[in-house]
């Protein structure tokens, strides 16, 4: 269920296309590719095109009776963590932080982007096996300065079965389990946190948790407690 291709654009974006075309495309289906010209992360960043790291996407169908399609991230989140931490040696730990990364300390290992098609959700997933991006404005590590890497092809195969696991469990159990899963692998409660919400309104305060619909949950320094819904986390460093 694994489609290989040399290079494209966006995988997310062929999906899409797909499906917009009313193209059947069945979920367990991958499309990864060896290189992303015109791949896209959250708020429109570019994607980085690293050879040897793993760059795909996958889709989901809405069935009636379904938890909200935003909380996909939380599954895709456990289902990329549980894959890149059967590599990481003992030393390093990797760590999920709202809403779709994955990371090992401060820096990003993996990021995730859902895009939705009418009832379907496109699921893109890019991890830094190889190589990791040199940015301004973020710390970022590849598997490979921690470990050896898997193959691109062998950790594919290992990131859509556990997928496929999440998925069930998702749609079998409902949300509450998935979040308490997740906290369990994310950084720690009460860690100070920056989150840069839309329209540029920043707020400071520390992880009080996740509500019961996925939302991230910061008590600010007055006490009060605010749902995040959307918007852009800066973790503290965890070093101090």
């Amino acid at each position: 269920m694994i489609e290989l291709v040399k290079e494209t654009g966006s995988t997310n974006a062929d999906l899409a296309a797909r499906v917009r075309a009313g193209e059947f495309v069945p979920e367990g289906h991958w499309l990864v590719t060896d290189r992303q010209t015109a791949g896209r992360g959250r708020q429109g960043r570019e994607w980085f095109d690293g050879s040897g790291n793993f760059m795909g996407s996958t889709v989901v169908h809405r069935h009636f009776g379904d938890p909200e399609p935003a909380t996909l991230a939380l599954l895709a989140g456990l289902a990329v963590h549980e894959a890149v931490s059967a590599h990481l040696p003992a030393s390093h730990s990797a760590m999920l932080k709202w809403p779709n990364d994955v990371m090992v300390g401060n820096a990003k290992l993996s990021g995730i982007l859902l895009e939705r098609e009418g009832d379907t959700v496109i699921v893109g997933i890019g991890v830094n096996l190889a190589a990791a991006p040199q940015l301004p404005d973020r710390e970022t590590v590849a598997l490979s300065e921690l470990a050896t890497a898997p193959g691109r092809d062998a950790f594919a195969n290992d990131l859509a079965r556990l997928f496929d696991v999440e998925l069930e469990r998702w749609r079998n159990f409902g949300i509450a389990p998935v979040i308490k899963r997740w906290l369990t692998a994310a950084h720690p409660l009460g860690t100070q946190i920056s989150v840069l919400e839309p329209g540029d309104t920043r707020s400071n305060g520390a992880f009080a948790g996740l509500g019961e619909d996925g939302s991230l949950q910061l008590r600010l320094a007055d006490g009060a407690s605010r749902a995040i819904h959307a918007g852009e986390v800066t973790l503290v460093r965890l070093d101090g």
